[in-house]
């Protein structure tokens, strides 16, 4: 579905990423690990057009992306979630999803993906009229996630869901995200909990200082000794 090749980029004349490679199968939920500055945001924001390579190919189902502009990459079906969440937090929940919906015209389809999100996540629907800002950080998270939704993506980009989250509302987020998967969305996620990521991951990349290093099968990356080493205690 989605293919790295060799991609360089950077901001301004300082190059981030190094020429990476990586690939993510239709239906997988694949997780980007690493240290921080490792540039795995700087590779989720040239996947979604908010950077341009300087060199290498993107290409998502077949076309190519390199060049074209952020809200070209969502109309084409790829929807990021940033770390940080970036909600609009003088909008209520309600102008927050609607905003997500805005590449796709019609009423009737944004009304069935607000369903589906009020589904993944019923205390949105509760607090439907609240601001985004009041809402507490894990809501906050939700709502990020379910405005990405609303854009209907074949495939979703997630930058850090479980930053500053308490636990139990960690593993509610990251339960949402195993049943987004479910309903066949396809996953690319940025984590650095790298226990929790592998754990619900099909395959894994981890990178560090703008190149990857290591690749595989989840299961394989969690008994490798470096990855043990470095992100998981030991």
């Amino acid at each position: 579905m989605l293919a790295l090749e060799g991609v360089v980029a950077g901001y301004g004349a300082v190059e981030i990423l190094h020429g990476i490679d990586l690939t993510v199968d239709e239906g997988e939920l694949v997780c980007l690990l690493g240290a921080n500055g490792a540039g795995k945001s700087t590779a989720v924001r040239t996947i979604s057009g908010l950077l341009r390579p300087a060199a290498g190919t993107i290409t998502f189902r077949g076309q190519r992306l390199n060049g074209r502009p952020a809200h070209a990459v969502l109309r084409s079906g790829i929807a990021q979630c940033p770390e940080g969440r970036r909600i609009f937090p003088e909008m209520t929940v309600r102008e927050n999803l609607e905003m997500g919906a805005y590449v796709r015209g019609g009423r009737g389809a944004a009304a069935a993906d607000r369903e589906r999100v009020f589904r993944h996540f019923p205390r949105l629907q509760e607090r439907l009229d609240q601001l985004g800002g009041t809402l507490s950080g894990g809501e906050q998270q939700m709502l990020a996630i379910g405005r990405a939704l609303m854009s209907n993506p074949r495939l979703l980009l997630l930058d850090e869901p479980s930053l500053g989250l308490a636990p139990a509302m960690v593993a509610a987020v990251f339960q949402v995200i195993v049943e987004i998967r479910r309903q066949g969305v396809t996953v690319l996620m940025v984590e650095q909990n790298a226990a929790l990521a592998l754990g619900m991951a099909d395959r894994g990349y981890v990178m560090e200082n703008g190149r990857v290093t290591l690749e595989g099968r989840a299961r394989d990356l969690l008994d490798n000794a470096e990855v043990r080493r470095a992100y998981l205690g030991g």
